[in-house]
């Protein structure tokens, strides 16, 4: 584990209750700046809920080799898959070096702030076949969001007549000279926006325009598709009221119904069929991030066992990503509908 701040700890927890027949996975070296930190005192702002039965560390010292900087960590020859969550502006350096150093890599979003920055980490990945390189997209694994998927592709509410997807939260409390810094996140747009922007483009395919209006700390975006839904929108930001609630949701009308999902609500899904009555969706327990987690442990362990394994995520996705994201910035800039290339 590279950096153990909010999203570090969120990984180390997943890790630990990665369920994957056959595979095992243990913690055994993690990197930061902070000695508190490295001797595995527990970092609990976040977005969700902190689990109050967890133990006050977050792992245990005396089992899990500390380091101070990633290099060290690369060179440690009991790492065979390295989670970088570190802030954005050291993840293709770090995750370059990680590869190169014959380590499996799980990078959070957004991988780059640039289409181009990405590619230098796709261009690497490529010459490393053996080694798997994966984007952090943790709505692709999210239960609720996972269904949304499963359920426009096989069409069993019909077509989809329109969705709105809705993020918000306050801005982040840690790492405060990182999240203030556009320049080095990109606001909100690229660093909490992005969740719905990849969601989007895996559920209903890439878009021909966006049309974007808002800042870049509060955005709302229109995704044109030739032939597809007339009406996708995602919308949110970082709120300046630090008490604000998180928000995630959507509301997705088909032909047949309206799936809504909100979550912390109870249930957090549920199925509005016409004239009938509101149902509820039974959904998984865990996170996405614990899907993706899972996901990726089970991937490695195919590897070594000679199978092949297509991952949910791929590294090369995020060039096409940012290069939508880029024109989303045009688009809020200009105020002009942008069309997407390619």
């Amino acid at each position: 584990m590279v950096g153990l701040g909010m999203m570090g700890a969120q990984h180390i927890e997943s890790y630990r209750v990665a369920h994957v027949t056959g595979a095992s996975n243990q913690l055994v070296a993690v990197c930061d700046g902070d000695a508190r930190r490295r001797a595995g005192m527990r970092h609990v702002e976040g977005n969700l809920a902190v689990d109050e039965d967890a133990t006050e560390q977050l792992f245990n010292p005396s089992l899990v080799q500390g380091y101070e900087t990633p290099e060290q960590l690369f060179f440690d020859g009991s790492v065979e898959l390295v989670s970088l969550c570190t802030y954005t502006d050291s993840h293709v350096p770090l995750a370059i070096a990680a590869l190169e150093a014959g380590k499996h890599v799980l990078v959070e979003k957004p991988v780059a702030l640039t289409a181009k920055e990405v590619q230098r980490l796709v261009d690497v990945s490529a010459a490393h076949p053996r080694q798997l390189c994966m984007p952090a997209m943790c709505m692709r694994f999210w239960p609720g969001w996972q269904w949304l998927a499963g359920t426009v592709r096989e069409g069993s509410l019909g077509a989809v007549i329109r969705a709105i997807f809705r993020r918000n939260s306050a801005v982040p409390r840690w790492g405060s000279a990182f999240y203030e810094d556009a320049t080095r996140t990109g606001g909100a747009l690229i660093d909490l926006h992005v969740h719905d922007a990849d969601f989007i483009r895996w559920c209903f395919g890439p878009p021909v325009a966006v049309e974007s209006s808002g800042s870049l700390q509060q955005v709302r975006t229109q995704y044109i598709y030739e032939n597809g839904p007339a009406e996708i929108f995602a919308e949110g930001g970082w709120d300046k009221n630090p008490n604000v609630n998180f928000v995630m949701s959507f509301r997705v009308e088909f032909e047949a119904g309206t799936a809504d999902f909100m979550f912390g609500r109870e249930p957090e899904l549920r199925l509005e069929r016409k004239g009938q009555r509101v149902e509820p969706i039974a959904l998984a327990d865990g996170t996405g991030y614990d899907g993706e987690i899972s996901h990726l442990v089970r991937a490695v362990h195919d590897l070594r066992e000679g199978k092949s394994r297509t991952l949910v995520a791929h590294v090369h996705e995020a060039v096409d990503l940012m290069a939508m994201m880029a024109a989303e910035r045009r688009s809020l800039e200009t105020g002009e509908r942008v069309a997407l290339i390619g």
